[in-house]
């Protein structure tokens, strides 16, 4: 039998048993569709991911603009517009900066619910999608009652944590396209792993090197049993890996003004640069969420390519674990996990049987343990995550007056309370146009007088400050 065939999980978990002896393989009961786990675990993470990321918009938490430049382009999409993201630059076509039209796909929602919220509630939706594929698939190869806890270990892990809690990103979309195709991997269905795969061109520029690394794990493991899809799995290897490059090269220059714009995040880079941040990321990435076991399992290899631009990057905010950037990795260390403890718990060596089994139960009360102290999940014990501050209420009431149409330049705090009825331009990056409105966070009074601040910004013009609150302050043009 080969080391993917099946076996009753609780007949092959008895570290007792003598290797020489070891139990006669047995299916598990099947676990199918009609087995409520998954969902049960995908609705509960939903809820989480809802509380934190909009309880985190009411509170006005914002540390980036990366909500407001998604929800610029796909306005756009959902106005049958070019997907301009004019935060990036009056005019500013998103496909020039990254190459994610699968986006799109958010925007009849956004037509039918607008404004900045839905794309919180889409994102939780996709990240709880997710949890599907991996809680069905460790059920099916490990049992019910570690799937779930695999499922929930997953959906709790720290890099999909922190890109709930930082604004809404594209890369939502590669997390369900990812566990699905990988749990059709563990379950021997090449093409629907590579029918799964192929959108994550669509994603993120990058993600057309993970395809490419997940059909050569495709091709590798029907090796033996399918040449012929093994071959067709290295064709599609390769088509990714050409199909990004020329994204790169081609495609999103195309739509740019001056190239692809991160080049230059690569220049001082090097593998040894950062080299503890980066030893400190990767413990992070494998002990808490595998025991380190994900590395038995050649399903890590689809990792690769994430974890390869990031460290030769010069960027050391691609190094940490801050963000967005793990995320797509969660997926793929879990199910490389559930993979390696599949082949494991057939060992003859007992302690390794032994320690395999129990990771289930051990990832679990990591991802718990962290959940309840130092991810952003800590945070749902607190009375001040489901209430809306007053300050929030003054500051609405202000950018109220704003009527909309209009042009704004704005900084974090206030854009993305303006950026689904206004045109909204960065502060300080109108390159010429002039706004009929400003306004900003001065509450740390960086700006010093608005007002001369604003002339400075827009030589000749004449601004004057309307109003303030909780540190935001207005100006009008005229």
């Amino acid at each position: 039998m080969t080391s993917d065939a099946i076996v009753r999980p609780d007949t092959a978990a008895d570290p007792a048993r003598p290797a020489a002896a070891p139990a006669k393989p047995v299916r598990p009961k099947p676990v199918g569709s009609r087995w409520a786990g998954p969902y049960a675990v995908a609705a509960g993470l939903f809820l989480v991911y809802l509380v934190l990321s909009v309880g985190r918009f009411r509170r006005m938490d914002w540390a980036s603009w990366d909500l407001g430049i998604f929800e610029q382009a796909i306005r756009a999409y959902a106005h049958l517009q070019e997907p301009v993201a004019d935060l990036k630059g009056p005019g500013a076509n998103i496909l020039g900066d990254h190459f994610s039209p699968i986006i799109a796909l958010a925007a009849p929602v956004y037509r039918l619910f607008p404004g900045p919220i839905t794309l919180l509630v889409v994102q939780a939706a996709l990240f709880a999608l997710s949890a599907v594929p991996v809680t069905r698939a460790a059920g099916r190869l490990l049992g019910r009652a570690r799937g779930v806890a695999v499922g929930i270990a997953y959906g709790l892990s720290w890099g999909v944590q922190r890109a709930v809690e930082f604004d809404f990103h594209e890369i939502a979309f590669a997390m369900p396209l990812l566990a699905f195709s990988l749990e059709a991997v563990l379950a021997r269905r090449w093409r629907a792993a590579l029918l799964w795969a192929l959108p994550l061109v669509l994603v993120k520029e990058d993600l057309g090197f993970t395809l490419a690394a997940l059909a050569v794990v495709v091709a590798w493991r029907a090796r033996t049993t399918d040449r012929s899809t093994a071959w067709t799995a290295l064709g599609v290897a390769a088509l990714g890996a050409v199909f990004a490059a020329l994204v790169f090269t081609v495609v999103i220059p195309a739509f740019a003004t001056e190239g692809y714009g991160y080049w230059h995040k690569i220049d001082g880079g090097g593998p040894f640069a950062g080299a503890g941040t980066k030893l400190a990321t990767l413990g992070w990435v494998l002990i808490p969420t595998s025991g380190l076991l994900a590395l038995r399992s050649p399903l890590l290899l689809v990792a690769a390519p994430t974890l390869g631009w990031r460290f030769l990057s010069g960027d050391d905010h691609y190094w940490s674990t801050d963000w967005h950037y793990s995320a797509v990795l969660m997926p793929v260390v879990s199910l490389a996990l559930v993979d390696a403890i599949d082949m494991f718990r057939r060992s003859g060596r007992p302690r390794l049987r032994a320690y395999s089994l129990q990771l289930p139960t051990a990832v679990l009360a990591a991802g718990l343990a962290l959940a309840a102290t130092a991810m952003p999940t800590a945070k749902l014990m607190e009375a001040r995550t489901y209430e809306k501050p007053e300050r929030v209420s003054a500051v609405e009431r202000l950018l109220a007056r704003i009527p909309d149409g209009a042009t704004v330049e704005a900084d974090t705090t206030p854009l993305t309370r303006l950026t689904a009825r206004c045109r909204v331009l960065w502060i300080g990056g109108s390159k010429g146009v002039v706004p009929d409105w400003i306004t900003l966070d001065n509450s740390s009074r960086w700006a010093g007088d608005p007002v001369v601040y604003a002339g400075q910004l827009h030589p000749g013009e004449r601004y004057t400050q309307v109003g303030e609150a909780a540190g935001i302050v207005l100006l009008r043009r005229g």
